[in-house]
């Protein structure tokens, strides 16, 4: 009876346990992505894709804003729009000179973002997984910056 109820809590502890924390798939490169990594701070989420004009413009721009944020509780990721995967999306992201972290799994759905039709469209989620604020078009550092500041202040 004591090992069957030892079994039971440890299945019970596991099956709890198992719940927290979910990790967000894999990166460009094909490294797990830590939930420790986007949990509770401040995202830029950017959907970009290869054939997008203006994504290739901006590219460079989230590139400085993700150097800016370093250390900071606020990351900087992005998503391709065609959800390509493995070796295609990390040759996607070397050919537009992407050096921040690019998701594999589309995290949409555990955001609740719209699905946006136009590219490049970014998504500031504040650090409780709140879509707070909707930028379309091109971006760049400067503005997505003061964007964050304006939102965190009132946060």
């Amino acid at each position: 009876m004591t090992r069957r109820l030892a079994a039971a809590l440890a299945i019970m502890g596991a099956l709890l346990l198992g719940g927290c924390g979910n990790d967000y798939g894999t990166d460009q490169n094909g490294h797990k992505v830590a939930a420790e990594r986007l949990d509770k701070q401040w995202l830029v989420l950017n959907y970009w894709a290869e054939w997008c004009g203006p994504c290739r413009t901006e590219i460079p721009e989230l590139n400085v804003l993700a150097e800016q944020l370093k250390g900071k509780k606020i990351g900087v990721f992005g998503v391709n729009f065609d959800n390509v995967q493995g070796e295609e999306l990390k040759s996607a992201s070397e050919k537009l000179g992407i050096k921040f972290t690019v998701l594999a799994q589309d995290p949409a759905d555990l955001f609740e973002l719209p699905r946006s039709e136009a590219l490049p469209v970014t998504y500031i989620i504040d650090n409780k997984g709140k879509v707070r604020e909707q930028l379309m078009g091109e971006q760049t550092a400067a503005g997505v910056m003061a964007k964050l500041e304006a939102l965190q202040a009132v946060n």
